[in-house]
This record gives structure tokens, C-alpha cells and sequence, in this order.
């Protein structure tokens, strides 16, 4: 992985192997070097970046994703499913909404992007460490384990014939909750729509013609942690 805030994140949480630096870098971000770099040339750096600008720091690290029953276990109150993402900007982004609003879990189900994608990578901003990251090929296997977790499972949807500001919406958001979000072009799936327990939309007041996957994602996740607060607040 590349940059400095992954690089950091990956070394607090102990994954890392080897960490390949400029001089440059190092002056920059002396805290990053751990005890035996490896020094690379400008040019070595701009061959491993996939960036205009490298920030010449990289890691090797270990592989990020957990099997998806653990991802699942302990009772988890609020999970990420990404079906079919296919940028892996949107992909990183989803993972950083997701641990902001304190998402247990993220699953990527179906023919999503691999999360150690260097530019998903980035666009988490290191996030990818904090919370579990699991991947499973069969999005019905991905969706029927959430259930099997005690998840409601809620597909973001633009027809959806929920309302996400319905007040009447809050108790289903307030409960243990999987978020379901579909591709950049085509959204979820109508298959997966249909065998999801709840569509949601979110409602546009203006003239806009959609939000995008990250925008969506968290608005939703974050209407789930405002109802579980509301609910958790005793009577006034």
C-alpha cells in the first residue's frame, strides 16, 4: 500500500512487513520508518505508484479481509454491503463511511473490487483497519448470513417503498440493520432487491438527479446510528 496515512494506520495496527521509503519521504515522515526500511530511488517509487504524484512510502502488508463469519459474529448492529462495486474510489469510500459511523462490519459480496486495490486502499484513509473487511463471491450466501446474524437487511434504493425520512421508518432503522449498496451504473441488483427484507429510498427535495454510492451510503448508515441514538435516549 502507499502513502503516509496508510502506511501509519497499517503499522498501529500491526500489519505490517517491510516498508520501502525515498530519502525524501523520510525526512518527511521520519516516524514511519520503522527499524530497517528499505531505501528506493524517486524512479523506484514511480514505478510501484499508481498516482501522478507518489508520496514514495510504501508497505508490504498482510492481507486485510477476514472470513465472513467472522466478520458476522458477536451480534453486530450495523454492517456495509457493498454488491457489485466496481470502482474501487467508491469502494475505499464506502469502507470510510462505514467506519465513521461505526459500522461493525463491511462485506464486499458478488463481483465487487478487492479492497487492496491501491486506489480503494487510499480512498479508505486507512480504514480498511479498523473495522472487519470480509469478501464473498455469492452475494445470496453474503445477504442470507446477515440474517442468520440477526440483521434486517435494508437495500438502498431510489423506488425503495420505504421512506428513509418517514418518521415511522425509524423503528426498522434502530434495529440491527445491513445496508446494502449496488454499483455505480445499475444499483442493486433486482434480484437482490426483491429478496431484501426492506427497500429505502432517499428522498431528493431538490433537482438533483441522484446522490453517488458514497454520498448515499452515508447518509443511510448515518440515519441508523441518529434512530438508535433517538431510541436510546430515556423518556423526557
Amino acid at each position: 500500500m502507499e502513502g503516509a496515512q496508510a502506511v501509519r494506520e497499517a503499522q498501529r495496527h500491526g500489519r505490517v512487513r517491510e516498508v520501502f521509503v525515498t530519502e525524501a519521504a523520510a525526512t518527511r515522515h521520519p516516524d514511519l520508518l520503522g527499524p530497517a526500511p528499505a531505501w528506493i530511488t524517486e524512479r523506484a517509487a514511480a514505478s510501484l505508484s499508481d498516482t501522478v504524484t507518489p508520496q514514495g512510502i510504501f508497505a508490504v502488508c498482510d492481507l486485510l479481509d477476514v472470513r465472513l463469519a467472522l466478520a458476522l459474529a458477536g451480534a453486530p448492529q450495523l454492517v456495509a454491503v457493498c454488491v457489485g462495486v466496481a470502482d474501487p474510489g467508491n469502494a475505499g469510500t464506502v469502507v470510510r463511511v462505514a467506519d465513521a459511523a461505526g459500522a461493525d462490519a463491511v462485506v464486499l459480496a458478488g463481483d465487487t473490487v478487492d479492497p487492496h486495490n491501491g486506489k480503494a486502499v487510499r480512498a479508505s484513509t486507512g480504514s480498511l483497519f479498523h473495522l472487519p473487511i470480509a469478501r464473498e463471491r455469492d452475494t445470496a450466501a453474503a445477504l442470507e448470513a446477515c440474517r442468520v446474524a440477526g440483521l434486517t437487511t435494508l437495500v438502498a434504493d431510489a423506488h425503495g417503498e420505504l421512506d428513509l425520512h418517514d418518521p415511522a421508518v425509524a423503528t426498522v432503522l434502530a434495529g440491527p440493520v445491513a445496508w446494502i449498496f449496488g454499483g455505480e451504473a445499475h444499483g442493486v441488483p433486482a434480484t437482490v432487491a426483491e429478496g431484501a427484507d426492506h427497500r429505502v429510498r432517499v428522498p431528493i427535495h431538490g433537482r438533483a438527479e441522484s446522490l453517488n454510492l458514497a454520498t448515499a451510503a452515508a447518509v443511510c448508515l448515518y440515519a441508523s446510528v441518529g434512530a438508535r441514538r433517538i431510541r436510546s435516549r430515556p423518556d423526557e
